[in-house]
C-alpha cells in the first residue's frame, strides 16, 4: 500500500470517527437553549481535510496573520462579546 493510499484511508477514518463525535455532542449537548449544530464543527472539519493535503502543501500555506497594533494602524479596540441573536 502506497502513502497516499494510507493516507486517504486515515483520512476517512478520522472524518468518519469526527462525524460520529459530532453527532454525539450534538445530541447530549446539555444545553438545550443553546443548541449546537453542525456549524459549531467546522474548524475541526478544515482541520481533518488539511490532513489529506500532502506535507509540502500544508506546510507551505501561511501562518494565520496577527491584527496589527494599534501604533501600526490596528484598532484600538476588538469586540470579543457576541452581539445577541435577533
Amino acid at each position: 500500500m502506497d502513502f497516499e493510499e494510507e493516507r486517504r484511508k486515515f483520512v476517512a477514518e478520522a472524518w468518519r470517527r469526527f462525524e460520529e463525535v459530532q453527532n454525539w455532542a450534538i445530541a447530549n449537548w446539555p444545553d438545550k437553549e443553546h443548541p449546537l449544530t453542525t456549524s459549531d464543527f467546522v474548524e475541526g472539519r478544515k482541520e481533518i481535510l488539511g490532513l489529506g493535503l500532502p506535507p509540502a502543501q500544508r506546510l507551505s500555506q501561511p501562518p494565520p496573520q496577527a491584527a496589527p497594533e494599534p501604533e501600526q494602524g490596528g484598532p484600538q479596540y476588538i469586540e470579543v462579546t457576541p452581539a445577541p441573536w435577533p
